[in-house]
């Protein structure tokens, strides 16, 4: 009887034991299968992958770069940069310092020469007329020292403040542009400073975010009437009324802001109708201004904000209402307390997504509004193609970057602080 009894139990031993193998087999094989499946997805999304760094976030980080980039003027000065490095600012540069100074110029090509002025004049004002003079004299000046041949050629070159802005402009790597771009200074010691001349990008920050936010309010004042007659409406009559929101995406951009601006100005469509019955006695000024800004940009992004939220109340079920309305609600606390928390996240995803296109706009300000009007793509636009600055450009990009960073995380901070105290 005790021998059969120990026979089952070792039975049952082993067939536990054989039991758990298998179990562990089979999770291993599991475990490669699943490693297989990832390596095959992400062997799929390589290429994807590939395109979208080199085409665009490879671009847009050489781009950013260039906000600290300053490496054109200290390689032409490669001599003479050290050695301002370590000037104590207390007197006139050494004549090491001038020697160094001369020799970089006259191996430097003319062009780099140029740049360089062109650099420093963003510091002080007519240094690249003084960096064409001289290197233009260097070419038929004597031997002679350094310090000899640069006053000759111009006396600026014995005053300190001249050595100070050469020495302020040749590091590899500067913060002058990201300080600039915030209306910011360096100081003749080192300390930052509210900049005194061209102080003008903190307004056109400013003014940039006010018609960001002015032009989502209206999206998402006029889109969300508009997104709940297509989600409550019969089936032919929702499929028109989407043909007409999304109308505007075969239509180029260009076209649809010209088409704005033919219709608001003085003698335009909307100013003869309103004349024609009477409601105004003179035309109204509705274009080169903010009033055509903020109407123009409404109309062009109105379909970010109906198509977010009118997803999310597709997906309501219609018999939440019946249920308020049967607890003896009304229909206006019906759809405050009910209907509207339940859109929220359309509404906050489309307005999100309405402020970070309308702060990059540029050629709606640029053509319906006025000198007023502009935002800062208009500025980064400017100093790409008119005034050759990448440094300012760059710059002003990257401060546009931190304030849509800036917006989008508070939103998920808000959004996930929300999501905590409904689950507590």
């Amino acid at each position: 009887m005790v021998d059969t009894l120990q026979s089952i139990s070792y039975s049952d031993q082993e067939g536990g034991g054989t039991s758990a193998m298998n179990q562990a087999s089979l999770q291993r094989r599991l475990a490669r299968s699943r490693r297989a499946g990832r390596v095959k997805a992400m062997a799929l999304v390589a290429p994807l992958l590939l395109f979208l760094v080199v085409t665009f976030l490879l671009p847009i980080g050489l781009l950013l770069v260039r906000a600290a980039d300053n490496r054109d003027v200290s390689a032409v000065l490669a001599s003479s940069a050290p050695l301002l490095a370590a000037w104590n600012e207390q007197g006139l540069p050494s004549d090491q310092t001038f020697d160094a100074f001369v020799s970089d110029i006259r191996a430097a090509p003319r062009d780099r020469v140029a740049e360089v002025g062109k650099r420093l004049n963003y510091l002080d004002a007519g240094f690249r007329s003084l960096m064409t003079k001289t290197a233009r004299g260097l070419r038929d000046a004597p031997p002679a020292p350094g310090k000899e041949v640069l006053v000759g050629i111009d006396p600026k070159w014995g005053e300190i403040a001249t050595w100070q802005t050469v020495a302020q402009g040749s590091p590899a790597w500067t913060d002058y542009y990201l300080l600039k771009a915030v209306d910011l200074a360096r100081a003749p010691d080192g300390s930052i400073v509210t900049a005194t001349q061209d102080a003008i990008y903190i307004d056109i920050l400013i003014r940039t975010i006010l018609i960001s936010l002015s032009v989502t309010v209206l999206c998402v004042l006029v889109g969300y009437p508009l997104a709940y007659m297509m989600a409550s409406t019969d089936a032919r009559t929702a499929r028109w009324l989407m043909i007409f929101v999304l109308l505007p995406f075969w239509t180029s951009l260009l076209v649809r802001t010209t088409a704005w601006l033919v219709l608001l100005q003085s003698n335009g469509v909307v100013n003869s109708i309103l004349t024609s019955l009477g409601l105004v006695a003179a035309p109204l000024e509705l274009a080169h201004n903010r009033i055509g800004v903020l109407i123009a940009m409404t109309h062009i992004l109105l379909p970010f904000v109906v198509l977010p939220v009118h997803a999310v109340m597709k997906g309501i079920p219609p018999a939440y209402w019946r249920a308020a309305s049967s607890l003896g609600a009304t229909p206006v606390k019906a759809f405050l307390r009910v209907y509207l928390p339940l859109t929220l996240p359309g509404v906050g995803a489309g307005a999100l997504l309405v402020f970070i296109l309308a702060l990059g706009y540029y050629i709606t300000p640029a053509l319906v509004g006025g000198p007023k009007d502009q935002m800062l793509s208009y500025f980064i636009a400017y100093f790409v193609n008119q005034s050759s600055n990448w440094g300012m450009a760059a710059a002003l990009a990257v401060v546009l970057l931190m304030i849509v960073i800036g917006f989008y995380a508070a939103l998920v901070i808000a959004y996930g602080r929300k999501n905590a105290g409904v689950r507590a």
